[in-house]
């Protein structure tokens, strides 16, 4: 036992010796792809053109396109339109003769920018679309599947209203009627609700530029004629505050179902927790800004001839209740990472 012994530890020490020259014999290696990779950026600059800073949606994506650009260091910098579609016309026309390498912008509507954008990409530069695209389709769009937004908020009315002996009674706060987020949510409502019945749609109004006050008094005429309104579908949390607040004031909000939607930040939490809305749906800013920098980096790394790639990715939606939300924090932009 003992001389088995005693071979078995030689082997150990053997091995361990082996192991320790073979440790020492590694050595390190380059990455092949690194240095070109940061090579490529050098001097690249990329401009976002929102429709309004300001708020959450366009401050989110913006820290988080900052933020990338000053880790790799490529420019970046903010056109803002402030809500004001010629002077983003005027926006884009300048940054044509510019020629950044990368446009990213959100559309006032389907057609305003179109064909500045087909010019964008005639002269070399890519064009990234945010949440809000026209009817051409450019280098990429990065956003929400609207559609599929209006889907789920008019599937939630309908569970919360069809339970009665009549049909639930069902009003529609729209956007701007050329806004293509409002379009789009429209025909994901109609796909749902059109010839169904258990609910009725007593109205569909435009809110206006997603006017706060103006979803407000539509609410409160609309109320006074409908009391027994059953859900309230509305477009964008930033309005939908007024939307709560008519019916908060007519004493209605226990009574009446509404969902909306948004970019999922600490309003959409807050009008949970205090009941200003009881269904929401998440288009997940911090998700749609990790996938706008990835789509940068392609436009930013393609050799490709402008316009003969295109890429669309729409962005996971996350649908928040009351009575799932738990202990969920919603981001702010201090928690953007």
């Amino acid at each position: 036992m003992k001389k088995l012994f005693k071979l078995g530890c030689g082997a150990a020490f053997l091995a361990l010796m082996a192991g320790a020259q073979t440790a020492q014999a590694q050595s390190s290696m380059d990455d092949p792809l690194r240095d070109g990779y940061y090579e490529t950026l050098k001097g690249k600059k990329v401009v976002f053109v929102p429709v309004f800073m300001g708020l959450d949606l366009t401050e989110g994506w913006s820290k988080i396109m900052a933020r990338q650009a000053e880790e790799l260091g490529y420019s970046y910098e903010v056109r803002n339109s402030n809500f004001n579609t010629a002077a983003g016309a005027q926006t884009i026309t300048s940054l044509v003769s510019e020629k950044p390498d990368v446009i990213v912008v959100q559309n006032p509507d389907v057609q305003s920018y179109a064909k500045l954008l087909q010019q964008a990409e005639k002269a070399g530069i890519r064009v990234i679309q945010l949440n809000m695209k026209t009817n051409f389709q450019t280098t990429g769009f990065v956003g929400a599947d609207v559609e599929l937004i209006g889907e789920k908020q008019a599937n939630a009315a309908v569970a919360k209203c069809s339970g009665g002996d009549k049909p639930g009674k069902v009003l529609v706060l729209a956007g701007p009627p050329s806004s293509p987020f409002s379009a789009y949510m429209l025909k994901g409502y109609e796909n749902i609700l059109n010839n169904n019945p258990k609910v009725e749609i007593v109205s569909v109004q435009s809110t206006g530029d997603y006017e706060s006050a103006k979803a407000k008094s539509i609410t409160q005429v609309v109320v006074q004629q409908h009391p027994d309104l059953c859900a309230i579908l509305g477009v964008w949390d930033n309005t939908d505050v007024g939307t709560a607040a008519a019916l908060q004031e007519a004493g209605m909000s226990d009574k009446v179902f509404v969902t909306t939607s948004g970019g999922g930040g600490e309003l959409a939490c807050k009008g949970l927790r205090d009941g200003l809305w009881q269904y929401y749906v998440s288009y997940d800013v911090p998700g749609q800004g990790r996938d706008l920098n990835a789509l940068i980096m392609s436009a930013l790394q393609d050799t490709n001839t402008v316009g003969s790639i295109k890429t669309v990715l729409y962005t996971p939606l996350v649908e928040y209740r009351p009575e799932t939300l738990g202990d969920t924090k919603c981001w702010s932009l201090d928690t953007l990472r």
